[in-house]
């Protein structure tokens, strides 16, 4: 891909998938790229953030020396909360995402797969770490679950793929996957775009992809 073409940073990554949250949603958002779109919460908009050790309305991370050491989230990352915000036991954190009480979570990926599986918490090779925290009570007690990542890993290899290779957080519960590159559905018929970044074409998408893709856009 040409310089010109490199897509979106992923600032704007997580700015993209930011506009798509509706309001009044109730959000988790995973750790990493999805911890950006704290910043980006439309004005107009009421979107209640949840993390999974026990805050209800967190906000975006604090400036540099002027956050709360005990305030974090599951990251280990400091955060500021909204008004409103109310703190619980861990405990009473996971029953609201098994009870079906979230609306949305938004997770990265290390392998999306054209049937909504999602691989995110280990490669499962020899002397992996695994860091699955909540990520599979999250994809099954939520509404829907949106994704965001690059497109691809630093070296190439797609993260988009016919089936994943790693071990699965979730089977078929992927809804929609934000890229630098592009904004793709998961469908019956497999990846489906449905936005491309800005200079980037069709045909660059599809040799990115390490699966058969359509074009969901509009005539």
């Amino acid at each position: 891909m040409s310089p010109a073409a490199m897509g979106l940073t992923t600032r704007q990554v997580a700015r993209r998938a930011a506009q798509d949250i509706p309001d009044g949603s109730y959000v988790n958002l995973g750790i990493g790229l999805p911890e950006l779109i704290a910043l980006f919460i439309p004005d107009d908009r009421e979107i209640v953030l949840h993390i999974e050790n026990g805050l209800l309305g967190m906000g975006p991370s604090p400036e540099p020396g002027k956050g709360d050491p005990e305030l974090i989230n599951a990251g280990k990352k400091q955060v500021t909360t909204r008004p409103g915000a109310s703190y619980f036991h861990q405990a009473d954190s996971f029953a609201m995402i098994r009870g079906g009480h979230l609306d949305l979570s938004v997770l990265g990926a290390l392998e999306v797969a054209a049937n909504g599986d999602l691989a995110n918490w280990s490669t499962g090779g020899e002397g992996a770490i695994p860091a699955v925290g909540g990520a599979m009570d999250l994809v099954s007690g939520v509404k829907a679950v949106y994704v965001i990542t690059r497109h691809c890993t630093r070296d190439g290899t797609p993260k988009l793929v016919e089936r994943c290779s790693y071990p699965l957080t979730g089977a078929r519960v992927v809804d929609r996957v934000y890229t630098d590159l592009a904004v793709i559905d998961i469908t019956p018929n497999g990846f489906e775009v449905v936005e491309l970044s800005p200079g980037v074409s069709f045909d660059e998408v599809a040799a990115r992809t390490a699966a058969p893709l359509g074009d969901a856009r509009p005539a």
